[in-house]
């Protein structure tokens, strides 16, 4: 695969992501001589046969609609397509770890480390929103930090493909995204909006304030169970650091009942603003790509809608 050329353009290098759907290769743009990250997709993977075209045409009109949508925390999106058997997205190549690994080296993640993650997360999300356009696959893995600090969300569009009616389920019975974020009503298959992304966006910080996810389990259908019918741990029993209006902030984003949630990522960052690191504060540990955030407050307020 190494050295592939994929729409005659874009030589693959080196694999940097690789899932059950597919892969991601560093690549270099021939035609415009640049390094970008190119994201593989294999249909047959991830539908039946018969639904494998429409997911195709369904994947380049979601990528040109995504595409659209222009936010500094948001990878831009170059082209989108299809090559032999697979789907092909190619994106922006942005430089850090994702937040899954970046969580991994500094557990415990100090709590004002997770708030400014989630305000720019909410920076991000009100600009989707506003489309409208929902992720559907918010999680760490989906979120890179950059070594000055700030975030970028990735996959935007991918997600909305595959979390449908009729592509939720693969051939072999498992449920398409990541069971671990998604919110109940995703999980049943219902109506998704803004609301689903909060929830999601709820299961990512409960994760970084505790070190796991709130709802794990040893199969896919235990884990959907605790998701509908579960409270989850309130953070604050497990780390008695945190700010008691963050520990709220969390529980009411993992309501299980949608209009039990915050109405807009809008209304969380206002929630978390109180909450940010001020601007121009002390660094709060040393000068290194170790350390997270050299611009601690989320860098983008003024673009919330």
């Amino acid at each position: 695969m190494n050295g592939r050329i994929i729409a005659g353009r874009y030589e693959l290098s080196n694999i940097i992501g690789q899932g059950g759907m597919g892969q991601v290769w560093t690549a270099y743009d021939q035609r415009l001589d640049r390094r970008v990250a190119v994201k593989l997709l294999r249909p047959d993977r991830m539908a039946a046969a018969t639904a494998a075209d429409e997911m195709r045409r369904r994947f380049v009109r979601e990528c040109r609609v995504t595409a659209q949508v222009d936010h500094p925390g948001l990878v831009t999106v170059h082209d989108a397509g299809s090559d032999d058997d697979d789907l092909y997205l190619v994106m922006q190549y942005v430089k850090g770890s994702d937040l899954a690994d970046h969580l991994a080296e500094h557990d415990p993640y100090p709590w004002p480390w997770a708030v400014a993650v989630a305000a720019q997360l909410c920076a991000v999300l009100s600009a989707v929103h506003a489309v409208p356009i929902v992720h559907r696959d918010l999680k760490p893995r989906n979120v890179m930090v950059r070594p000055e600090g700030t975030i970028t969300v990735l996959d935007l569009g991918v997600a909305s493909v595959l979390d449908t009616d009729t592509t939720r389920l693969t051939h072999t019975g498992s449920p398409i995204g990541s069971p671990a974020y998604m919110a109940p009503e995703q999980a049943m298959g219902g109506a998704v909006g803004p609301y689903t992304d909060l929830y999601a966006l709820g299961v990512l910080m409960h994760e970084l304030l505790s070190g796991n996810v709130p709802f794990a389990g040893s199969t896919v259908l235990g884990v959907l169970h605790r998701h509908l019918y579960e409270p989850p741990l309130p953070v604050r029993q497990l780390r008695q650091d945190i700010p008691e209006p963050l520990e709220a902030l969390v529980l009411r984003l993992l309501a299980k009942d949608p209009q039990h949630r915050p109405s807009s990522a809008q209304e969380v960052y206002e929630a978390l603003a109180p909450l940010l690191p001020a601007h121009g504060g002390a660094p709060a540990g040393p000068l290194d790509p170790t350390r997270p955030f050299l611009r601690p407050h989320a860098p983008w307020p003024c673009l919330l809608y």
